[in-house]
C-alpha cells in the first residue's frame, strides 16, 4: 500500500519531469549534431521520447576504439556511461541457452520448432551489432543547461582526441 501512495504522489510530477528531460536531450542532441560518426537519439513522427537513457550510436569506423574508448574517455571527466546498454542480452542467459526447465519437460522449449529456440550468437548478429555501436548516458530531468554544455563539451573533446 505504502509503495501504491508514493508512486500515485510521483505521478504528479511525472509531466514536469518528462518536459525537462526532453529540453535537456534537446539541448544536447543540438550540441552534438555535427559530430562524424555520432548517431543522436531522434524520435519517429507523432513520437515522443522520454529519456529514460541518452543513448548515442557511436560508429566505430569512424571513432577509434568506438563505444569502449569513448566511454572511457567520458568516464576520466566524470560522466558516467556504460557501453553496449545491457552486458548481456536475454539470449546469453543461461535459462535460454541451456534451455533448462522444470523438471526433464523441457516446456516452454518443447512448444517451439527447434531453429525457433537455438540461441546461438549467429542468430541474433542484428542485436550484438547494435549493442557494439550503444554508448549509454545516464539521464535525469535536474540536469541543468551547464550540465549539458559539459556533457557536450567532453563528448566533442573525446571524439576529437580519438580521431586524431
Amino acid at each position: 500500500e505504502i509503495t501504491g501512495a508514493v508512486a500515485l504522489a510521483q505521478l504528479d510530477k511525472l509531466d514536469a519531469s518528462v518536459n525537462a528531460r526532453m529540453a535537456r536531450a534537446a539541448e544536447l542532441c543540438e550540441a552534438l549534431k555535427d559530430i562524424d560518426g555520432l548517431s543522436l537519439p531522434t524520435p519517429g513522427a507523432g513520437r515522443r521520447h522520454t529519456y529514460w537513457r541518452f543513448c548515442l550510436d557511436v560508429c566505430a569506423e569512424k571513432i577509434p576504439g568506438g563505444t569502449d574508448a569513448l566511454g572511457d574517455a567520458l568516464r576520466k571527466h566524470g560522466i558516467g556511461c556504460a557501453p553496449r546498454y545491457i552486458q548481456k542480452p536475454a539470449f546469453r542467459c543461461q535459462v535460454f541457452r541451456d534451455q533448462r526447465t522444470f523438471g526433464s519437460s523441457r516446456y516452454p522449449f518443447s512448444l517451439a520448432r527447434p531453429e525457433a529456440v537455438s540461441y546461438v550468437d549467429a542468430n541474433f548478429a542484428g542485436t550484438l551489432e547494435g549493442l557494439a555501436r550503444v554508448l549509454v548516458l545516464p539521464w535525469n530531468e535536474k540536469f541543468t543547461p551547464s550540465d549539458i554544455d559539459f556533457i557536450a563539451e567532453v563528448t566533442r573533446q573525446a571524439v576529437a582526441d580519438l580521431q586524431s
